[in-house]
């Protein structure tokens, strides 16, 4: 493109220029994220996090998130500033790691967890959907997008574990659960914190589709 000829696209991490503005950030320091590892450890944090919570097949994060870490400058722009290119990279990236592992095997569908119409007009985009097409571009896995926010919730930001729960307690539910009852789906979000989000949606999904199998990756866990 013409702007990015004038304007050539940099790194947001270490300033590198970039062929592409799509890119967002360099292979170096794409390579340099702090990978977890839990896709090779059946009992990883993410596992003992959800641990009797839901029934699942795997839990995994792909990234650690600290709040000085790398991958927690992605989230932000990712998050704030409308990049919806990072999360679509990021998608790509976990696709192209994992596409070969056991985390991503009998896996039928890619579902994300869903944003409240108001918030997403408000924010621009939904991240956990842009991440998992980014993923389902890599590993052909289809996208499923059968799961609904019925009701706002407020932020979980900087709010304990049981007001979390309680923000997001039946706030999820499935369109048509005759598509998906039956399948392997892989449930995708951004950031893991205490898992209050991940786990409504798990048990909505379950709830009406009761012979579904869940297993949950997301971008990045708060250790």
């Amino acid at each position: 493109m013409l702007l990015d000829f004038l304007i050539p696209p940099e790194c947001l991490l270490c300033g590198t220029t970039l062929p592409h503005a799509a890119d967002c950030i360099c292979p170096l320091c794409a390579a340099g994220l702090q990978r977890s590892g839990h896709h090779r450890q059946p009992d990883n944090m993410m596992v003992g996090r959800f641990a009797g919570r839901f029934p699942f097949r795997h839990a995994a994060a792909h990234f650690l998130y600290s709040p000085d870490a790398a991958i927690a400058t992605l989230i932000h722009h990712m998050k704030y500033h409308g990049m919806q290119s990072i999360a679509l990279r990021l998608g790509r990236i976990i696709g192209d790691e994992l596409r070969l592992t056991q985390m991503l095997q009998g896996v039928d569908a890619i579902i994300p967890v869903p944003m409240h119409w108001r918030k997403r007009m408000s924010r621009g985009y939904n991240q956990a959907e842009v991440l998992a097409r980014g993923i389902s571009q890599s590993t052909g896995l289809p996208l499923c997008n059968e799961l609904r926010a019925i009701r706002a919730h407020k932020s979980q930001t900087r709010v304990d574990r049981l007001t979390r729960l309680h923000n997001v307690d039946g706030i999820f539910r499935l369109r048509h659960p005759e598509r998906v009852d039956g399948l392997h789906l892989l449930l995708i979000d951004d950031v893991c914190t205490t898992g209050a989000t991940l786990t409504s949606c798990a048990t909505s999904i379950l709830a009406d589709a009761p012979h579904a199998t869940i297993s949950i990756l997301t971008l990045a866990a708060a250790t």
